[in-house]
């Protein structure tokens, strides 16, 4: 790893020079797309197939002559060829931790391969001296474990918290004299509405004075909450579990999210998989050129955004990826955790006495509501033993909560309707 620093910056990487930056990444990729060839059965096949040699990807841009692979893709592989789909590019024995993400997908990791990590954590100004609640699950996903260990890596202390529990959050966050709060936006702004039901002035009575935020998207009219009424300084990252963590990063400037230099970022067109340009929105496809343990390339988010290379004034040199707008596919991102298509209908019409069903998500105020629409099969009836266990399957396999069951009869739903519908308006 690049020398760390102890000023404004994390390692030596946020500012090198494109010449440098570029002769970085080729060599990174190189070495990435040899030893998963070598090692990596599937992904020695994606080349294979697309008629390609390992020696012919040498570029960034020589990415476009792979296929795209995908979260369904993950899932299918994986249940082809347990547990890992023929990605595990380390013997089975080297690996450290195995995280579950929705799917299931399972993700090996070698901790030592995620030190990166903490400069984002850096550029939000975490230090020695910190006291830093962290509010993502420490349970199968893999975000609880590292974001903690990207904190510690910048020298601040760190209280283990995990989700919910809103009235322990607040009187912890007191206590401990907290002063950093990583989570999801929407959650910060529960603790602190809770916080001021139970009587207290939180600006006066709290000692938080960052967050860092990913899982969701932090709207402007969110971040002017956070910061103006609360004094709470904000930046956000955008993170993929399956590629392995955090892909961009936000600094003072809050000008855009930096690449990390531990992947290849492209935006891409969805259809054809061809390379955009700055300004351009479409596909974030990431292949890790940090760990050797995992040999997914071209993995494609479905996530859509755009780029600028404009320099930024915080002195990092890398490109900036600008806020996600979208989704490509059936699939939306409810309280931090995506919601698949595919997944729901799995929970969903295991259910014999449903035949279709929709999902809406909205955003009233600050939190994510789902709801879910139910087309009952003739003959069956709505209860509460129904709803009950709906809501189970829907947790256990998507792993968020619904928060409105609605019934309606055969065919209400109609012909060609969509499965997910997002209501939210992002401004």
């Amino acid at each position: 790893m690049a020398a760390v620093k102890h000023g404004d910056f994390f390692d030596d990487l946020e500012i090198m020079s494109p010449a440098a930056r570029e002769n970085y990444a080729g060599e990174r990729l190189r070495e990435t797309v040899a030893h998963a060839y070598r090692h990596a059965s599937a992904a020695r096949g994606i080349l294979d197939k697309a008629g390609v040699s390992p020696d012919r990807i040498r570029t960034p841009k020589d990415l476009e002559k792979l296929p795209i692979t995908r979260k369904a893709d993950l899932i299918e592989l994986q249940k082809a060829r347990p547990p890992y789909g023929g990605f595990l590019a380390i013997p089975p024995e080297d690996v450290e931790r195995v995280f579950i993400s929705p799917g299931p997908i399972y993700e090996p990791l070698q901790p030592s391969s995620i030190k990166w990590f903490a400069k984002s954590f850096y550029a939000a100004g975490f230090r020695k001296g910190d006291i830093v609640v962290n509010t993502f699950t420490y349970h199968m996903s893999p975000a609880g474990i590292l974001f903690h260990e990207g904190i510690r890596d910048c020298g601040a202390t760190v209280v283990v918290m995990g989700t919910g529990n809103t009235e322990i959050q607040v009187q912890t966050m007191r206590d401990l004299k907290v002063t950093g709060f990583v989570g999801t936006p929407t959650f910060l702004m529960t603790v602190i509405k809770r916080a001021e039901e139970l009587g207290h002035r939180f600006r006066e009575d709290f000692s938080v004075k960052r967050a860092w935020f990913t899982g969701e998207m932090l709207t402007a009219a969110m971040r002017r909450t956070i910061e103006e009424d609360y004094g709470i300084s904000t930046c956000q990252a955008y993170a993929v579990t399956e590629p392995g963590g955090a892909i961009a990063y936000e600094c003072p400037a809050k000008a855009g999210m930096h690449f990390m230099d531990e992947y290849i970022v492209e935006i891409v067109d969805p259809e054809t998989g061809r390379q955009l340009g700055p300004g351009e929105t479409g596909e974030i496809v990431v292949t890790p050129v940090h760990n050797r343990t995992w040999g997914l390339l071209r993995f494609g988010t479905g996530d859509l955004s755009s780029f600028t290379s404009e320099p930024c004034p915080c002195g990092r040199t890398a490109k900036r990826l600008v806020a996600v707008v979208g989704r490509t596919g059936d699939a939306v991102k409810v309280r931090g955790m995506f919601v698949v298509a595919k997944q729901a209908e799995t929970a969903i019409l295991s259910c014999p006495e449903i035949g279709g069903f929709q999902i809406t998500v909205r955003r009233p105020e600050f939190r994510d509501e789902l709801t879910v629409k139910l087309e009952l099969r003739p003959g069956a009836a709505a209860g509460d033993r129904l709803a009950g266990d709906l809501r189970k399957k829907f947790r256990d396999v998507c792993r968020v909560d619904i928060d409105r069951l609605e019934f309606v009869g055969a065919g209400a739903l109609g012909e060609g309707y969509r499965r997910i519908v997002d209501e939210r308006a992002w401004k």
